[in-house]
């Protein structure tokens, strides 16, 4: 099986306990995804996170309706945690997300290591840009959310 890597990071200038505190709310994930994938988390609030934690989503994938389900296989707060795919359209998705505290803030790293139905082509001229695509819409929606949670706490 041929595996994929997507790297990405960003500095977000808050502490690292409300920048942990926010990527470790899985309901957090609807509001830094694409709209047009309709995310739905599936599993009720509140999700207590620990390693063998299991998140249930829905969503559509250029239309299509799909499951998908993650587990929490590494915790580490507030450094470090790691969600892999049980059941959904990869297949093989091991996401680390990382968090290290700088002067600057705090640096949010993602590792998505991952594998797809088809081969190179199909990870080429879907899948890919499909990734690229997400995070980058999730880059836009993190400047808003945490940019507004800066000036509202700043006054």
């Amino acid at each position: 099986m041929k595996t994929f890597l997507f790297k990405t990071q960003r500095t977000i200038e808050r502490p690292l306990t409300e920048v942990f505190e926010f990527f470790s709310n899985a309901h957090n994930l609807a509001a830094i995804t694409p709209p047009e994938l309709h995310l739905e988390i599936l599993t009720p609030a509140p999700i207590e996170m620990f390693a063998g934690t299991l998140i249930d989503y829905r969503l559509k994938l250029h239309g299509i309706p799909l499951r998908w389900q993650t587990e929490i296989t590494e915790w580490n707060p507030p450094h470090f945690f790691l969600d892999e795919q049980r059941r959904g359209p990869y297949r093989l998705w091991r996401h680390t997300h990382t968090f290290d505290e700088t002067e600057n803030g705090v640096v949010v790293g993602d590792s998505v290591e991952y594998a797809v139905w088809g081969n190179v082509i199909v990870d080429k001229f879907f899948v890919r840009p499909d990734i690229e695509k997400i995070f980058a819409y999730r880059s836009e929606q993190l400047d808003e959310i945490f940019h507004h949670k800066k000036n509202s706490t700043s006054r």
